[in-house]
């Protein structure tokens, strides 16, 4: 899939321009009190650049070049690596690795078990991974339960929403699998 990284962004400025809540997310993030964050499939920096807003350690980490242009241009200071998750291999581990905006389902259709053993790779001890995505695809939660099992995470919490609402079936599911 190739992207443009400015119309991109351009259309999550527009959805904010209209009121949108954009910052969900790293609202959820941050109510876990971390220091250090890895923004994986990063895209235009969207999330890690507000969570840097409040103080905390971001590393972006997405496959696409145009993505990871625009998210420089918006935060130079924030370092954003062009890296496929599937065989991340930072050398560094974080409090909270976060996948929003559907990054499971970018991955080639056979490469999301790597995709989550990149991810979880880099969750330290006590860490968690969280991520949201649509399940109108073929990854379904169970799936994404047993590659997170796989890599050593547990599930912590599932929810409908970025926002908590409880999770009881339906179309999207925010899940947060932590490492004992």
């Amino acid at each position: 899939m190739t992207w443009d990284g400015e119309e991109y962004q351009a259309r999550i400025d527009r959805i904010a321009a209209e009121g949108g809540d954009m910052h969900g997310e790293a609202a959820l993030v941050r109510s876990f009190a971390p220091a250090r964050v890895l923004d994986a499939g990063c895209g235009t920096g969207r999330v890690g650049i507000e969570l840097a807003r409040h103080g905390i350690a971001v590393v972006g980490v997405d496959v696409d070049e145009s993505m990871l242009a625009a998210a420089r241009s918006r935060a130079p200071e924030i370092p954003w690596h062009r890296r496929d998750l599937a065989g991340l291999e930072l050398g560094e581990s974080f409090d909270v690795v976060v996948m929003a905006g559907n990054v499971p389902l970018f991955t080639p259709p056979g490469t999301e078990a790597a995709l989550v053993a990149g991810a979880a790779r880099h969750v330290r001890s006590a860490g968690r991974l969280v991520a949201g995505f649509s399940l109108d695809r073929a990854y379904t939660l169970a799936d994404y339960d047993d590659h997170c099992r796989a890599a050593g995470l547990v599930l912590e919490a599932r929810y409908a929403t970025w926002s908590r609402d409880p999770y009881a079936g339906g179309d999207y599911a925010v899940s947060v699998h932590r490492r004992p």
